[in-house]
């Protein structure tokens, strides 16, 4: 188990650390954020826009003569919205496990912690063998409706993403 320094980011997400580790089932990852909506966000979710956040992770062996090997490469969609007529919020983790919120504060917590996420499997690293791990988490505008994308792509306020952090990580065997 191999824990990340914290990073700063930049718009609304920072990346607090994240935790790799060998299990039974395979390589889990185990993150943290800080994530504070933009208001533009906010009012777009209030009136009933979902809003898409994609957590990516990459974890490479570098090679002198090659490219890296990318031993594991995996991402997680996280879709939160806002039911006006309920006035419950939704969330859902690659399309299943749905959970409804009464407040924003406490899905928001959802995104803080993304809980444990089996990223590879038993097998996928070389045991005792150095790794570079890239975690990234951000708002997934390709997921907002059209007429909004053109908007995001001229609005900082619709760029929300914790940018790269990388951390060495060393394989071991379970």
């Amino acid at each position: 188990m191999i824990t990340a320094a914290p990073a700063l980011a930049a718009e609304g997400i920072e990346f607090v650390d994240a935790t790799l580790s060998a299990t039974d089932e395979g390589y889990s990852l185990s993150s943290n954020f800080t994530v504070e909506l933009t208001h533009a966000l906010e009012d777009a979710l209030s009136r009933g826009i979902p809003l898409h956040f994609k957590l990516q992770i990459e974890v490479s062996r570098p090679r002198w003569y090659w490219l890296d090997d990318v031993a594991i490469k995996s991402s997680r969609n996280i879709r939160i919205s806002y039911n006006v007529l309920t006035r419950q919020y939704r969330a859902s983790v690659d399309g299943s496990l749905y959970r409804s919120f009464a407040q924003l504060d406490d899905m928001l917590a959802l995104l803080r912690h993304p809980g444990r996420w089996l990223v590879g499997e038993p097998n996928a690293l070389k045991a005792d063998a150095n790794y570079t791990v890239a975690i990234q988490f951000g708002l997934d505008v390709s997921q907002l409706p059209k007429t909004i994308q053109v908007t995001a792509l001229g609005s900082g306020d619709w760029k929300m993403s914790s940018g790269w952090t990388r951390f060495n990580y060393k394989a071991e065997t379970k």
